[in-house]
């Protein structure tokens, strides 16, 4: 089922942002150099596993702009599935980070308590604006560079952006071995390719839902959450009595 999306609108204003210390606002990362890369990839290499006992680490990313609407909402009511799922495997730590507006970009600190991370959410709404997707990806880059990433799952409906600029920011989260759940609600195809492109590059998947589908997408953050917190092994198992993990599964490199 494929439905028409309402267009972004920039004369929607809505609510004032979380407060101040809540989230903290991202910058854009500047262009890489030479000497930039070849010390990131040393760094890349030399990143150790993630230890024994440690609760898997997620990057949560919604665009917030206003064709976003219906999926924010359905968002905030789905993510207490996605930590119900992780607690039941061992336990799972997400980074909200979301987009809106003109030039907004913002993360939250690390979460592991489900009512905290629904608080958040319900503070946030949407504003007209353009994509941010590459600072959604530089923003997991710098976190998995610090201390670490499982997984990134990314919730949107279109790309507005410089793809071969995602593509190069996708193939350093690959070499991290951070993969990208790229989530599309909608058909459309430019978003489409990008997102395919992001998810291939980063060793990651990539599934569309139909606007308004709160069981495809409940199904798909799920199976997340299981990779998240247990790995590929975990995500296995879930595939066996869901469709969404299964489906998520056959993409994994």
């Amino acid at each position: 089922m494929r439905v028409t999306m309402p267009g972004n609108s920039s004369d929607s204003k809505t609510q004032a942002p979380i407060p101040r210390g809540a989230t903290s606002s991202l910058v854009d990362d500047h262009q890489s150099s030479a000497s930039d890369i070849s010390a990131f990839v040393a760094k890349a290499r030399a990143l150790a596993p993630k230890r024994s006992g440690s609760n898997g680490r997620l990057v949560f990313a919604l665009d917030a702009t206003m064709s976003r609407q219906p999926t924010w909402d359905m968002a905030c009511r789905l993510q207490a599935d996605m930590f119900r799922e992780a607690g039941n495997i061992g336990g799972l730590d997400v980074r909200l980070v979301y987009f809106r507006g003109l030039n907004e970009c913002r993360a939250s600190p690390w979460i592991s308590d489900t009512g905290q991370l629904a608080r958040l959410m319900s503070r946030i709404h949407v504003e007209g604006g353009h994509t941010q997707i590459g600072r959604v990806l530089g923003e997991t880059r710098r976190e998995a560079v610090k201390e670490g990433v499982r997984a990134l799952v990314f919730v949107g409906d279109a790309m507005e952006e410089n793809l071969d600029d995602l593509c190069a920011r996708a193939g350093e989260l690959g070499l991290l071995k951070v993969p990208c759940f790229m989530f599309q609600e909608g058909g459309d195809p430019v978003a489409e390719n990008a997102f395919r492109e992001i998810a291939r590059l980063s060793g990651g998947a990539w599934c569309r839902f139909d606007p308004g589908a709160a069981a495809q997408l409940r199904e798909l953050l799920r199976a997340v959450a299981a990779y998240a917190a247990g790995g590929r092994e975990a995500l296995a198992r879930l595939s066996q009595t869901e469709r969404g993990a299964s489906a998520l599964l056959t993409q994994l490199r």
